[in-house]
Order: structure tokens, then sequence, then C-alpha cells
């Protein structure tokens, strides 16, 4: 039986247009990511997010349609990626609010965006909160909505963004402490080897440099962009370094291996700058022109850019919609009709409690971990086969105590086979389990 896939969940920010650097550094490694076997990949676009820096209506438009095309146009896949628009899933502002009700000020109180904002306003002599919006406050929590959802395992995140997933993972487990196991904690992905490519100026090319070279600039633009590159006085003939060289450095990324050799070679010859920038120049064209028509196409058509992300909207919905149900059952939303009989079964439940059965996880002499369903008699239901790893054990026991006796053939595979009237036995033991997390078991036993 095949393990359950790693989830990844990455989101990007619709603010502005994208260059070269977010291509080389983000986009182009994120998506051959999305063909790795056993992963499945989230990609959204934090709309949401936007609001918080950008005030312009007409602008978070623009740039919504900008990037999304821009991914696709890259070669993201919609059919191989839930590719969607934070804004299409009205389920993550509500969980945002069941974050915010177990989610501590303190902690908010630490986050690196506010904590950066305030020590503006000293410097500047202003009130400490001038100017922050509850919005840039409360970002942390409408993060940990978008991961906690669809409870992803691996978030990419440069070590400047560790903190928001640290977050996250605290507001999933202050909310399994009160309300039962429902959220994975994650995990950031460190993304060391990100390409930070340099920009016109030498520096790394950023927006906020104003040194970028548009992704999809038409091509003369785009030429006449790499053409004034900043370079150093040395004359053609003369030994270049090919170190610390940004038009080396953006060649690089953009060539083969050897290529990039070549060019180096050529640096040591003497290559004229003028010839290096063309060279430059024709080899980011050639990878970046069939993206460029694609793009052009996109933008002209902006209908075929909302049918991939209603697309990706109509699958995180169809898990989005089924979880928030469970987790406003959990923290007690739930029809008032269900009063009554809940009350019942509270009473009954405090005059004879049922006695449950228990799991038991341990580590054989093989090094491989394993666990058991053990009854309240002290027999034995249920029998795991070994792991590599304790934290796979621990993720194959939350399931059965999430969902019951209906996981027992979803894991089938990572079970001692069971029969008959031991299998029966074993699903409702689990659903009884399940039962007493406020969990609705998806197969209860008959």
């Amino acid at each position: 039986m095949a393990p359950n896939p790693v989830r990844f969940l990455t989101g990007i920010t619709p603010s502005g247009t994208p260059h070269l650097g977010n291509y080389a550094g983000m986009m182009r490694p994120a998506i051959a990511a999305t063909r790795t076997p056993g992963v499945e990949n989230f990609y959204f676009l934090a709309d949401y997010h936007a609001l918080i820096k950008c005030q312009e209506p007409g602008r978070v438009h623009r740039s919504t349609l900008e990037i999304a095309a821009s991914w696709l146009a890259a070669g993201l896949d919609p059919e191989r990626v839930t590719f969607y628009r934070q804004s299409d899933i009205p389920e993550i502002p509500e969980l945002t609010w069941f974050l915010t009700c177990v989610t501590g000020k303190g902690l908010l109180n630490r986050a690196h965006a506010y904590k950066a904002a305030q020590d503006r306003n000293q410097e500047a002599g202003r009130e400490g909160d001038d100017g922050v919006t509850a919005g840039l406050f409360m970002y942390p929590v409408l993060m940990g909505a978008d991961i906690l959802m669809f409870n992803a395992h691996k978030v990419p995140v440069g070590r400047d963004q560790v903190q928001h997933i640290e977050m996250a993972r605290d507001m999933a487990a202050s909310f399994n402490h009160l309300y039962g196991e429902h959220f994975v904690l994650p995990e950031a992905a460190i993304e060391d080897n990100v390409a930070l490519l340099a920009g016109l100026d030498g520096r790394k090319m950023s927006k906020s440099y104003d040194n970028t070279i548009p992704l999809f600039a038409p091509r003369e633009q785009l030429r006449k962009l790499v053409m004034s590159i900043v370079t150093d006085s040395r004359a053609p003939g003369e030994a270049k370094e090919a170190e610390g060289s940004a038009l080396f450095q953006i060649y690089q990324a953009f060539a083969t291996p050897e290529e990039t050799a070549a060019m180096r070679r050529a640096y040591e010859d003497g290559i004229a700058w003028g010839d290096a920038k063309q060279q430059l120049f024709e080899r980011i064209d050639a990878e970046i022109a069939p993206m460029r028509a694609r793009y052009e196409d996109l933008m002209a058509h902006p209908e075929k850019v909302e049918e991939a992300l209603q697309l990706g909207a109509g699958r995180a919905r169809a898990e989005a919609r089924p979880f928030l149900k469970r987790l406003r059952h959990a923290v007690g939303l739930r029809p008032l009709v269900a009063v009554a009989s809940e009350a019942q079964a509270a009473t009954a439940d405090k005059a004879d409690p049922p006695a449950l059965a228990a799991f038991k996880q341990y580590r054989e002499s093989d090094g491989k971990f394993y666990f058991k369903l053990v009854a309240a008699d002290g027999r034995l239901l249920l029998q795991s086969t070994g792991f590599e790893a304790p934290r796979e054990a621990g993720q194959a026991i939350a399931r059965l105590q999430r969902e019951g006796g209906a996981a027992l053939v979803a894991l089938a595979g990572q079970l001692e086979p069971l029969e008959g009237a031991a299998a029966h036995e074993a699903a409702r033991a689990l659903d009884a389990l399940a039962a007493s997390k406020g969990e609705a078991p998806a197969g209860a036993a008959s």
C-alpha cells in the first residue's frame, strides 16, 4: 500500500509584477517540485494578505492577474497542483476566527512584522502602534489558517519566515489541546539554497531597489535592460572576474553547467562586456520567449486564468467544507436539535462511563516502531506492522483515533490482518474512541 502523500503549501502574495529574480529563485524550482512523486502541492494567491499593505483595489486586482498568469505561463499545471485564490475559500477566514480565539496576544506581540513596525515608530518618535492596523497585527493568524486549513506537512520558507510556521504550530497545538486532535503540526521546509539574483545595479534584484528585470518584458525591452546592467571599466581583451559579477550570476541562473563554464573561460579571456551582455540576453530570451507568448495570451484572455483558479478553488473547497464542518462541531457550533440527545448522552456517560480501548506505542529490537490497540480488559484488538520512524506510527494512530473504524481499510497495509469478529470488534472500539474525542466516525460499525 502506498504511503500517504506529504502535503506542501506555498502562498504567493500578489504585489507587483514578477521579475527574473522571482522566477529563478522561487517559481522555477517550485514548479519543478510539483512533479515529485508522493507529494501533494497547494499553491495559493494570498490576496487577503495583499490588503494589509495595499489599499489600491485596481493594483490588487491587476497584480492578482499578473501573478496567476505568470505561474501558469511558467509551467504550473492546474491539473497537477491545487492552485487557488485565497479569497475564494470562505472557510479560511472562519478558521482564522477559531484560531484567534485560542491564540495569545503575547504570541502576536512577538511577530517580526509587528515588532519591526513598532521599532520604526520608536525611531521616529511616534507612538508604538501608530499606523499599525489590526490586519498587520493579526497577519500571523491568517497565515496560520492558510496552512492549517489543509493540514500541510511542509511549508517552504526562507529563514526569516520560520517564525510564522512556529506560530502556526502553536495555534494548532492550542486548538488540539482544547478540542481534540484535528490539526497536523506543520514544519518549515527551509530554503537555504534559493537563488538570489543580482539586479541591474549589482544589489539583490528587488522592487524595493527599482533594479528589476520584469519576467515577461517584451523582447526589445529585455535587451535594453540587460544592456544596462552595471559592469566595471575593464576593456575588451582584459581578463574579468566572474565572482561578484552580476552579469555572470544572472547568466549562471539560466545557462547549463557547460554554458556557464564556457562563459567563465570567456571572462578569463577578456570577453567584451557588450558581447557578454548579448549572450546573456539571448540565453534568457531563449528560455523566456515561449513562456512570454503564453503569458501574453493569458493576459489578453483573463477568463482562462479565472477558469484555472476556479478549478483549484473547487478542489480546495471540497476539502475545506467538510473539515470546517467538523471543526464547527468540535467547538460547539452545532444544530440545536442535537442539544437534547447530547445532554442525555453526557448524563449517561457520567453515570456509567464506558471503558475505552487504548493505544500503546513501543519500539522492538529490530529498531522499528509499533503500536497496538488494547481493550480495557487487556485483550489485543489491533496490531501494527513496523514503522521506520515514531512519527509515522503516531500519524497512523491519529488517523485511527480521528476516523474510527472507517480508517481500517485505508491503513490495511500498516496493520496485521483482521477477519470476521475480530475486525468487527476493532472497528467498534475505534469508533468509540473517535466519538469520545468529539469526532463523527465516517463509517460506524454495525
